[in-house]
C-alpha cells in the first residue's frame, strides 16, 4: 500500500478510535489510566501476533536502535502522550482535544528538519503554516 493511504487510514483509525476511547471512558467511569491500560493490553496482544515472525530479528537491530524505540516510542509517545491524550479527551469535547492532540506532524516535521536532516522546503514551511492556522480556527473560542 502506498504510505499516503497508509497515514491516511492511520489518520482515520485514531479519530475514529478517539471517539469509542472518550464513550468508553465516560460510559465506564474510568480513569485515563485504566483507559490506556486496556488500550495497551489489547494493542501489545495484536501486536505481538502479527510481529512474531519478526522477533528474532530483535538481537541484530542493536542496544541504539531499542533504546530509541523505547524512549520514543514506550516512554514519550506511548506512556506520557497517551496519558495526557486520555485525560484531555476525559476532560474536554473531542472537537476541541482531536484538532490540538493531532498537531504531531508539527513536531515531527519539526524534528525531521532539527535532528534529522530534512530539508525546510517552502511547501513544508506552508503546509506547517497552515496545519497550524487550522488548529487555530478549530480551538478558539
Amino acid at each position: 500500500m502506498k504510505p499516503q493511504l497508509l497515514a491516511l487510514i492511520t489518520a482515520m483509525a485514531w479519530g475514529i478510535g478517539g471517539y469509542f476511547e472518550k464513550k468508553g471512558l465516560h460510559l465506564g467511569g474510568l480513569s485515563p489510566q485504566m483507559g490506556i491500560t486496556i488500550r495497551t493490553f489489547v494493542a501489545l496482544i495484536i501486536l505481538g501476533a502479527v510481529s512474531f515472525p519478526q522477533w528474532k530479528l530483535l538481537p541484530q537491530a542493536g542496544t541504539k536502535a531499542i533504546v530509541m524505540m523505547v524512549v520514543g516510542g514506550g516512554i514519550v509517545a506511548g506512556a506520557v502522550g497517551m496519558l495526557c491524550f486520555y485525560a484531555a479527551i476525559k476532560g474536554a469535547p473531542l472537537t476541541k482535544v482531536m484538532p490540538i492532540a493531532f498537531t504531531s506532524p508539527l513536531f515531527g516535521a519539526l524534528m525531521g528538519i532539527i535532528f534529522g536532516g530534512e530539508p525546510l522546503t517552502w511547501k513544508v514551511a506552508l503546509g506547517l503554516a497552515l496545519t497550524v492556522s487550522g488548529i487555530v480556527v478549530l480551538t478558539i473560542g
